[in-house]
């Protein structure tokens, strides 16, 4: 006989229910059935265990109420949804007419500054040369990047009206449809040959050619590690390709190297699977004027196992001594860079961009890039004339290539010790025909640097008649730099040009700023 459980203690002895229930399902005789009824009303009965009053006297209750209160809370915090039995009454004419009287819609564009609102560029009306019409004064020119003075070539002109006598002004469709031309492949092959390179590839608009060429190779899963003082279009494909993007200081070799040994630690600890690693430069910077140090970041890249890519729409036609670019001149053979991207818009004096690299990479780019495959091709004539300025860069324009840089070095010579203002580089960039100045102390507010800016640009134009302009920066851009005024020297300028430039700025400053500005006494021996 088993004993009873103490008093106060719910007991359910399993094998009881289990002889209750298989009793009343197997014994079909009225007493067997008796039986079972009598001791099922037992066990839940009155004074039964299974009572609701034993249960409750036992703390079930507790048990009940809690998952009442779960329940009635997961109710109340339901959102309930009953789907109108009606359709909604239309709005009366009246009421439409309101809605868009009221209706204000965003900006698509931040409204501009004062300064910009005020401000009236100069209007051109001749071509690109020396010396322009601008607002109907010939003024000397020193904004323009046609660096080898192709633009307006009489020979080149000639041989694109040959171009579109022939094809036509456009191309009419994309380059895999129907929109490739045999000068297309020509200028292709003539470009693969020039840069020392398997092949390239062609872009008809210079501001989508690297856009299209990192989201091409990086994706969401990969790391771009950028300098932060490249240009609106290397910061729109960093953007574009969904990458993880880290930035180092500009031509900050050391802050390279500490971002990559922060990745290098990282890796150490995660064991994500390997992905694809940039480091993205500009031979020469738009927004600087100054160069990278490719030979550095060459061996920094090698190191620590990173594909390079370089912009070269600044450097190419001026720097090396076959003017094939920044990296032609720090010694870097082709391949070196895997990737190597440029504009034709400047010392090509054309439109549209290139990217120039083994055969892979740019196969890959005819069926990834998105400027390539969707946009309607370069317009033919566009294209000769990309040649023509090849052919004129590997023949009479080679002798060009020193005098560019003698000039770049003579203006940054005739610049130097500017009282207010600051000339960006130091002796590495003397050669680079882009040249920065900054007010120097920077005032605290942008918009107050360029209205200054822009008063020294337009009393150089208006009693000077040269030409500068201040280098704006877009609200697009991620990375922000000071305002400046940006110079551009070119072949076609001589000594006398140069000087009466550098003469004219100083004596814009000393007006704007109303403080006494000196002229250097020499000029540098040997400079060209």
């Amino acid at each position: 006989m088993r004993p009873k459980p103490p008093p106060g203690v719910l007991h359910l002895d399993p094998r009881e229910l289990y002889h209750t229930a298989m009793g009343a399902a197997l014994g079909f005789s009225p007493a067997n059935i008796t039986r079972a009824v009598r001791e099922f009303w037992d066990l839940i009965g009155p004074g039964g265990r299974l009572h609701p009053a034993g249960f409750i006297e036992h703390k079930g209750h507790l048990v009940l109420e809690g998952l009442l209160v779960v329940i009635i809370s997961y109710l109340l915090i339901q959102r309930t949804y009953k789907p109108s039995s009606k359709e909604a009454e239309p709005l009366t004419e009246k009421e439409i007419d309101q809605l868009c009287e009221e209706w204000e819609p965003e900006p698509l564009y931040r409204p501009p500054t004062s300064t910009e609102a005020d401000y009236e560029p100069p209007v051109i009306s001749s071509t690109m040369g020396t010396y322009v019409v601008a607002n109907g004064k010939r003024v000397l020119n020193m904004v323009s990047f046609n660096f080898l003075g192709v633009a307006g070539n009489d020979e080149i002109m000639k041989q694109c009206r040959t171009t579109i006598n022939k094809y036509g002004v456009g191309s009419c469709g994309p380059r895999g449809f129907y929109g490739t031309i045999d000068v297309h492949l020509d200028l292709e092959e003539k470009l693969a040959r020039f840069m020392g390179t398997e092949e390239t590839i062609l872009y008809s608009y210079d501001l989508a050619t690297v856009p299209s060429i990192l989201p091409a190779f990086a994706n969401a899963k990969d790391l771009i590690i950028c300098d932060a003082g490249v240009s609106y279009p290397i910061q729109n494909g960093c953007h574009l390709s969904r990458a993880e993007i880290r930035y180092f200081k500009h031509n900050d070799m050391a802050d390279l190297e500490r971002v990559l040994q922060a990745v290098a630690q990282h890796d150490l600890h995660s064991k994500k699977p390997l992905n694809r690693r940039f480091i993205v430069v500009e031979g020469i910077y738009n927004q600087y004027g100054d160069l990278a140090p490719l030979d550095v970041i060459y061996e920094l890249k090698r190191r620590y196992k990173y594909r390079l890519v370089v912009d070269e729409s600044l450097s190419l036609g001026v720097l090396g001594s076959q003017g094939q670019g920044a990296c032609e001149y720090f010694g870097l053979k082709p391949g070196d860079a895997e990737i190597v991207s440029a504009s034709l818009g400047n010392a090509l004096a054309s439109v549209g961009g290139f990217c120039a690299g083994e055969r892979e990479i740019v196969d890959h780019q005819r069926l990834s890039g998105l400027g390539y495959c969707f946009s309607a091709s370069l317009p033919p004539y566009l294209a000769t004339a990309a040649i023509g300025a090849l052919d004129f860069l590997q023949g009479p324009g080679a002798g060009l290539l020193p005098k560019v840089t003698g000039n770049a070095k003579l203006m940054r010579y005739l610049l130097q010790d500017m009282p207010g203002m600051r000339l960006h580089g130091g002796e590495r960039d003397e050669v680079s025909p882009v040249i920065h100045v900054h007010l120097d102390p920077q005032p605290a507010k942008e918009e107050d640097a360029v209205s200054l800016l822009q008063q020294v640009v337009e009393d150089a134009l208006k009693r000077e008649s040269v030409l500068y302009t201040v280098n704006r920066v877009s609200p697009l851009d991620k990375v922000k730099v000071a305002p400046s005024i940006r110079i551009a020297v070119s072949a076609l300028h001589e000594e006398r040009d140069i000087q009466k430039a550098a003469t004219a700025l100083r004596h814009a400053v000393k007006r704007a700023l109303n403080i006494p500005l000196k002229s250097p006494e020499r000029l540098p021996v040997g400079r060209h």
